[in-house]
């Protein structure tokens, strides 16, 4: 399936996790990819898959500069932008009241902040392209879980944003639609194996009794939200969870 070919786009912690298996899928389907992360080790990694599609930008994507050097890098390197995916996200988890000054500016400036950097600094190039955003959402911040306070208080701030811009990008061709993941990343991996009773308990309660694969559940949805394929959707949150939230 090329249904991306043409397409040439920006995604944020793309070198590793979902975001990886984001730009791995936006290649294989034709993208040519920027992808930027702070992993300068899985950056190089996954720029050797792709070499003539994939660029990695060492980055730190709570820094503005950042946003705007991947639109430069992006242009420069294959002449215009289609589209974003603010995928990054550091977090830490903690109690509510526990949380610090730094764990709430951690959150909101990788999450948030970011979002709203990299979907500025794009702007002016996906008028061009009529091109698309897709945003990182969480049910986590839907159902309250604890210990997610900054992470859910953030992903649902990019959600405010992202139908916002939705509204406001309509009238420019830009599409800005939001995802979100139940994956089996990495980082569940580690805790399956650490609590598996807990791990079948939540998968249990998934209707499809399972956590998602980052490559073949989450990112072709991620793909279908950057193609033509999905040229009349917008402001809508799409859950990739098995159908544990059921949004009316």
């Amino acid at each position: 399936m090329k249904n991306l070919e043409g397409h040439v786009v920006i995604v944020t912690g793309g070198a590793a996790g979902i975001g990886g298996a984001i730009t791995t899928v936006l290649t294989e389907r034709g993208a040519k990819v920027i992808a930027v992360d702070i992993n300068e080790e899985a950056g190089a990694e996954i720029e050797k898959t792709h070499p003539e599609r994939i660029v990695f930008l060492k980055g730190d994507v709570s820094k503005e500069s950042i946003a705007k050097e991947a639109v430069r890098i992006a242009v420069s390197k294959f002449g215009k932008l289609t589209g974003l995916v603010n995928n990054a996200h550091a977090s830490r988890q903690k109690k509510l009241m526990d949380l610090t000054e730094d764990d709430w500016a951690l959150s909101f400036g990788t999450g948030f902040n970011a979002s709203l950097y990299f979907m500025k600094a794009s702007y002016k190039e996906l008028v061009k392209s009529k091109g698309a955003v897709v945003n990182f959402g969480s049910g986590a911040a839907l159902e309250g879980q604890p210990l997610q306070a900054s992470y859910a208080a953030a992903k649902e701030a990019i959600r405010g944003l992202s139908r916002v811009a939705a509204n406001e990008w309509a009238e420019d061709g830009i599409r800005v639609n939001v995802v979100c993941p139940l994956a089996l990343t990495e980082g569940v991996v580690n805790w399956k194996n650490e609590h598996p009773e807990q791990y079948e308990e939540v998968a249990k309660k998934t209707p499809l009794h399972r956590f998602g694969s980052p490559q073949e559940d989450i990112a072709p949805i991620v793909a279908f939200l950057l193609s033509n394929d999905s040229k009349y959707m917008t402001g809508q949150t799409v859950m990739a969870d098995g159908g544990t939230v059921k949004l009316r």
